[in-house]
Formats: C-alpha cells, structure tokens, sequence
C-alpha cells in the first residue's frame, strides 16, 4: 500500500485526483499507476486502469489471475468492472469511496492506511473548491 500511496502522491502533485494503485503478483510489482484523467483528456483514465493495462502488457496476458491490486481508494464501478474482466484476484483499497457504492466481490479494506489515504483525497478537494 505504501507504493500505492507514492502513487496517489505523484498524482496529487500533478493536479489529478490522488488515486494511486499497485498490482502485485508473487510477492512483485508488476504495475504501478496513478489517475490520468485530467491530464490525458480521457474519462477511462483512472489508476485503476492503467495499472490493468500495464500489467496485461508486463505479463503479456489479459488474464491477471492470481494478482493482487493495492489502490488507494476503494474502486468505482467502472474500474471493478474492469478488475472482473481481468481476473485479479483480490483487491486490497486504502479508504472507501462514498460516492460510487460497488457491491463487495474479492475487496477487502486495509484500515491501517485509511487515515493517509483520506487525508490526500480530502486536502486535495478542498485545496480544489479554494481556487
């Protein structure tokens, strides 16, 4: 999760929202990603995403079985959606996502970074809605 947090950060930076996301399989990173949204002009451009898209390259399969996705923010229905399709087997998120409710399927939250992962979301929009 902390990887994931460096990548929330990197996006934060950037003027994106801070969602960061790592996929591990056998105990490596195989992906790191963070949101893109604004900067590429393209509303599929979630963390969650790209890291699918870079794992399926790195392990030159679509099939991400037995990986393991570590994301910041508990994932929309879009990007579960796209979980599903690839076949990651667990999804680890730092805080929950309040505005985009997903049925749980393989989810399980890590509390132990809750407080990091909602401070970077919070003090971003309301540095956002000061401007």
């Amino acid at each position: 999760m902390n990887e994931a947090i460096v990548q929330a950060e990197k996006a934060l930076r950037k003027g994106e929202v801070p969602v960061g996301v790592v996929i591990v399989k056998d105990k490596k990173i195989i992906a790191r990603a963070y949101n893109k949204r604004e900067s590429k002009k393209d509303a599929t451009c979630h963390a969650e995403i790209l890291a699918i898209r870079k794992a399926c390259k790195y392990i030159k399969d679509w099939r991400l079985n037995g990986c393991v996705m570590y994301v910041t923010l508990e994932p929309c229905s879009m990007c579960m959606g796209a979980i599903k399709q690839a076949r990651i087997s667990k999804v680890i998120y730092g805080t929950n996502n309040e505005k985009d409710i997903e049925l749980p399927l393989v989810i399980s939250q890590n509390t132990m970074y809750k407080e990091e992962c909602s401070n970077l979301l919070r003090d971003f929009f309301k540095k956002r809605r000061n401007q």
